[in-house]
């Protein structure tokens, strides 16, 4: 990943992730999750991660994705917030999608 999306990949972004997926045919496909970024741990090491937080059919999902893992083909940064006070926003989990986007301000 480039080190400039690695920059912008920040607690409160709106990401949208592509990972490829290997079917059981030996086929292999990509797949987007969107979401927003939750935290970012361990920096630009190799074992580095950002979790990334979506309702997905009235449900919240979160997905944990290793910064240099190979199956990430791509990482898009749709929004960035103005202004984050905190580095792990897991607070977000208690909120519905209309009062995540006020406490962003986004």
């Amino acid at each position: 990943m480039e080190k400039e999306i690695l920059d912008q990949i920040k607690p409160g972004a709106r990401v949208r992730v592509w990972e490829r997926i290997k079917e059981a045919d030996g086929k292999e496909r990509q797949s987007a999750f969107e979401g927003i970024v939750l935290a970012r741990k361990h920096g630009s090491e190799p074992g580095a991660t950002f979790t990334v937080r979506a309702i997905v059919a009235e449900v919240g999902v979160e997905k944990v994705y290793p910064v240099h893992a190979p199956t990430i083909a791509k990482v898009e940064i749709i929004s960035s917030p103005k202004k984050v006070h905190r580095s792990k926003l897991y607070y977000l989990r208690t909120f519905s999608s209309k009062k995540v986007r006020e406490r962003l301000k986004s």
